[in-house]
């Protein structure tokens, strides 16, 4: 039976629409070209005048893995909170701290509500992978995915120092893919997780580890280069080194280079953009980031804005997450090492707009939003929930569209943040083109979604549709209607059907041979062994909820 959406206004960025009036035809939940006059039509969506996109998809969000669990076990006053909460309060904008730590159901729901049809973990680590599907597994609505985290592994980190070749190295990664049945391959402070181990508390992109005897920046041109060499879509997924540090700035610019040209991603950019200057010591670099975004097109960023509210840190960076256990609020933290891979830190925060240092932490991200040329190399992330929870992203999208809006939020901020910040003197406001460019097309072209993010015949028919309206916060909470791989999914932004969506992955081609040194490897220093270690295609769909999507993808 096919499904007809009459007088669609389309905006689809990989097609070049931009309000393009057409009909749109789906069947067996692809998008398919208008079928003959012959063919039956079975239901018929009358959308005219309406905004047409394809599902949203959040290519970077922690909604899997044991430090979302721990980041609820720490908080349990705010699962309480969510359950007092009225079924409206899910819409909420700049202050949404019932959504710190969302359970696995209601993540799957406040994505889909808004227009979301994926969201992709950024920080499986592999020995942990398991649990982390397990989670995915156990969230409806959306599709999934997650990128493996490396580059703080004692095994990867032994093939390094030890001067193994390139392609040692590029069959390691391309095995971990396979084993923990992820998309891509993400690195955390290269290096620093691991050095927090040997008591060093900061860790620079050319210093050497007090053990290993090798360098961030050798280990950012190693992964670049095999996910590079293996043919995987995404490029790595960077988190720089000196997360949150006032001077980080120059870091990652230094770190923009260290993959010699290759493709590559820094990820919630926002966290790395601080100057020094000021009485406080503390400055904006967005310009120096923007501007060296626009010019070095072998990078893209997403920001990781911040928005003000309770919510909690979480993320692999235990090094730094240790330093900033100090100001956690309320005063509790989590820091943990993991086996041999690496480790993890859950700090609850509150950002305050009255606090200097967090009012221009929220300019800061707006100013690289607005000031990064292309919006298919800069994407919209909170970092949830380490900047602000997911659900305040129809929030963040008016501040890109709605100057005056932004400008009336500015005059609120703490004085002495609003004299270093030059946001009000930045005039651009995002169209419905561009948003559509950072949140659909973009991300799935980033990630390798050949079928995603676009609604060109072939696609799978993820499909939001909106009411234009003024006040694009109240637009972008509650879509019209949602459609999943054809189904109506969401009317009038309420779920009318629960649907499991799929796990995409990337599976590169790799000399089998090498699982004969890592099984000897886990029998010598692991607590697990190698054959449990690996997930198949089976364990992910087992439930009979979902089921593995792989891009195929090879050198």
């Amino acid at each position: 039976m096919i499904t007809l959406l009459k007088n669609a206004k389309v905006i689809d960025p990989a097609h070049n629409k931009n309000g393009v009036v057409q009909d749109i035809y789906i069947r067996d939940g692809r998008i398919i070209a208008k079928p003959a006059d012959s063919e039956k039509i079975g239901q018929v969506f009358d959308v005219n005048g309406k905004i047409v996109m394809a599902g949203a998809i959040d290519m970077h969000s922690h909604i899997g893995g044991g430090k979302v669990n721990i980041a609820r076990m720490l908080l349990p006053e705010y699962q309480e909170m969510r359950r007092m909460q009225e079924p409206e309060a899910h819409i909420c904008g700049a202050n949404c701290s019932h959504h710190a730590t969302p359970n696995t159901t209601d993540t799957g729901m406040r994505y889909i509500e808004m227009g979301y049809t994926a969201a992709f973990e950024p920080a499986i680590l592999a020995v942990n992978a398991r649990q982390a599907h397990m989670e995915m597994g156990d969230t409806p609505m959306i599709d999934k995915g997650g990128y493996a985290m490396l580059g703080n592994d004692d095994y990867l980190l032994r093939l390094l120092s030890q001067n193994a070749d390139q392609k040692a190295i590029n069959d390691y990664v391309a095995w971990t893919l396979h084993a923990t049945q992820t998309i891509g391959i993400k690195v955390v402070n290269p290096g620093g997780i691991s050095a927090f181990k040997f008591n060093e508390r900061r860790q620079d992109l050319d210093q050497q580890h007090s053990y290993y005897h090798i360098t961030p920046r050798r280990i950012l041109q190693a992964l670049s280069r095999a996910v590079n060499e293996l043919g995987i879509a995404k490029p790595l997924h960077v988190h720089c080194n000196n997360l949150g540090v006032a001077g980080n700035f120059q870091t990652t610019l230094d770190t923009m280079g260290a993959s010699d040209g290759l493709p590559m991603h820094l990820t919630h950019i926002q966290f790395h953009s601080y100057g020094t200057e000021g009485d406080k010591k503390f400055s904006s670099a967005a310009a120096n980031i923007a501007e060296a975004i626009n010019k070095n097109k072998h990078i893209t960023a997403d920001v990781g804005q911040i928005l003000f509210g309770q919510t909690v840190t979480a993320s692999g960076d235990n090094m730094m997450q240790h330093l900033n256990a100090k100001v956690a609020n309320p005063k509790k933290s989590v820091i943990m090492d993991i086996e041999c891979d690496a480790g993890c830190g859950v700090v609850p925060f509150k950002y305050r707009d009255e606090n200097y240092v967090n009012a221009l932490q929220w300019a800061i991200g707006l100013e690289v939003f607005l000031s990064v040329d292309d919006p298919w190399r800069v994407f919209l992330t909170t970092d949830h929930p380490n900047g602000a929870p997911f659900t305040t992203y129809p929030h963040l999208i008016r501040l890109l569209m709605d100057k005056s809006f932004r400008n009336d939020a500015f005059d609120k901020l703490n004085l002495d943040a609003q004299a270093m910040s030059n946001l009000k003197s930045l005039d651009r406001e995002y169209s419905l083109y561009e948003i559509a460019t950072m949140t659909r097309s973009a991300p799935a072209k980033l990630i390798g979604l050949q079928d995603r993010g676009h609604l060109g015949v072939g696609a799978a028919a993820d499909i939001t549709v909106y009411t234009e309206q003024p006040d694009k916060e109240a637009m972008f909470a509650k879509p019209d209607l949602v459609f999943k791989d054809g189904e109506l999914v969401v009317k009038e932004g309420k779920v009318v059907k629960v649907v499991w969506g799929a796990t995409h992955t990337a599976k590169p081609a790799f000399d089998i041979g090498v699982e004969k040194d890592i099984k000897q490897y886990f029998d010598r220093y692991h607590t697990m062994q190698m054959q449990h270690f690996k997930i198949s295609n089976d364990h992910i769909a087992e439930d009979g909820r979902n089921h593995v999507i792989n891009h195929v993808q090879g050198a």
